[in-house]
């Protein structure tokens, strides 16, 4: 496992302050960790079709890339969930099952997504599977109609199932689900929810799901921070996070390969004489490691400083997005104009840093499509444009960063009409 930690000193609003830096990053020769997952499929009426055919052949992708040593378990829901096939080890036997299965399910009517997400839970926890952590992986485009349905209820739940040991992974389809419900139960997970605009999307949101799953070298990735001559320490990432003692620790989850966990922390100093002791723990098949990370400083123009604050101004501007949409859901005109503007300055401030590592262009479209919608008073903001955005906010604030892929040139952000 590569670990870095960067630590750039600066002038914050409030006085001098530093910005801690920590990123895990497995070996790509580093052998992975088998995979225990139930998939959680939704099959209610607006499934049927072109959605549900596009969800049963991303599934069948998964089972074909299982081996003998990973074990898959399908659960299928509408107005009630029914578990279809246990987890179970996928030798070629348990493949041919499972597929004959996908290719057979049809369509009914209600959402009982609550009771799916606690069922589908509860089946992968009851198998034990050495060096592997049980997983839930769940495909939604409906809100709840069936059972409990306040975001509430759904904030419990995603709490109580990663502390019964299931991390949990979700893929929004469409415009009809709820995107705050998928953060709610995903959040806890450390893995936020990706959102599909179109069925034509499932096998590349998938695929990329499917690269986590069966590439992960290490669970349970903790970071631990002791702080000397600070007024003040916190974790910019949306990670849990605990003070422990003289400590702060975040914990950020699974690391898999070509999939690096980043986690921020930034610091105010009351004296000139600081340090940062830093030490990570995490589980490498069923042997626990915990290991020192040195602390390099570096200057702030430095290309390691650049990327240090490029994550912090990410981090900025999809906060200040975030605070945008929930602005325009609330009426509230103004204060979405104002988070739209430091947004915007977030992202000038991104591509003047001129990060590679933080490429500026993903944020472009979604804050030109913000605008718009701001600068014409829309009554209804476009849901397909409301859920992308809030998936991009839970993957960037939670430090899902994927492999790197081919980006537009640099363009003006801010629109023209």
């Amino acid at each position: 496992m590569k670990q870095t930690a960067l630590a750039v000193e600066r002038d914050g609003e409030n006085g001098r302050e530093v910005l801690l830096l920590v990123t895990l990053e497995a070996d790509a020769d580093a052998p992975r960790a088998p995979v225990t997952a139930n998939l959680v499929l939704d099959r209610s009426a607006s499934m049927r079709g072109v959605p549900l055919l596009a969800a049963v052949q991303a599934a069948q992708s998964l089972v074909e890339r299982a081996s003998p040593r990973d074990y898959l378990g399908l659960l299928t829901f509408d107005a009630e969930p029914e578990q279809l096939l246990p987890v179970r080890a996928m030798d070629a036997a348990a493949k041919t099952t499972f597929l004959k299965a996908l290719s057979r399910l049809e369509s009914g009517e209600g959402t009982a997504l609550h009771e799916a997400v606690e069922r589908g839970a509860e089946a992968v926890r009851r198998v034990l599977v050495p060096g592997a952590r049980p997983q839930v992986l769940m495909l939604t485009d409906g809100e709840p109609s069936v059972g409990p349905s306040h975001l509430s209820e759904f904030k419990t739940l995603g709490a109580r199932v990663v502390e019964s040991g299931v991390v949990l992974h979700a893929l929004g389809l469409g415009r009809h689900y709820l995107p705050d419900i998928l953060e709610a139960l995903t959040g806890p997970s450390g893995t936020g929810f990706v959102h599909v605009d179109d069925p034509e999307g499932l096998p590349q949101a998938v695929g990329s799901l499917s690269a986590e799953l069966f590439g992960e070298v290490g669970s349970d990735a903790r970071v631990y921070v002791l702080p000397s001559g600070f007024s003040e320490l916190r974790c910019r990432h949306r990670y849990s996070s605990r003070v422990e003692g003289d400590a702060m620790s975040a914990s950020l989850g699974a690391v898999s390969q070509s999939f690096p966990r980043r986690v921020l922390f930034a610091g105010k100093l009351n004296a000139a004489d600081w340090s940062l002791g830093v030490t990570t723990s995490y589980m490498e098949g069923t042997d626990t490691r915990r290991l020192p990370v040195p602390v390099a400083r570096v200057l702030p123009d430095s290309d390691e400083g650049r990327f240090v604050r490029a994550v912090s101004a990410e981090l900025e501007l999809v906060a200040a997005e975030a605070s945008a949409w929930k602005a325009l859901g609330r009426r509230q005109q103004a204060v979405a104009e104002q988070a739209l503007e430091t947004a915007d300055l977030a992202l000038y401030k991104l591509a003047r840093l001129g990060s590679q590592e933080v490429p500026p262009q993903r944020h472009m479209e979604r804050l030109a499509d913000l605008r718009r919608i701001i600068e014409r008073r829309a009554a209804q903001p476009q849901a397909l444009v409301m859920r992308r955005a809030h998936s991009e906010v839970s993957r960037v604030t939670l430090s899902r960063v994927g492999p790197a892929l081919p980006l537009p040139a640099l363009a003006p952000w801010k629109s023209e009409d």
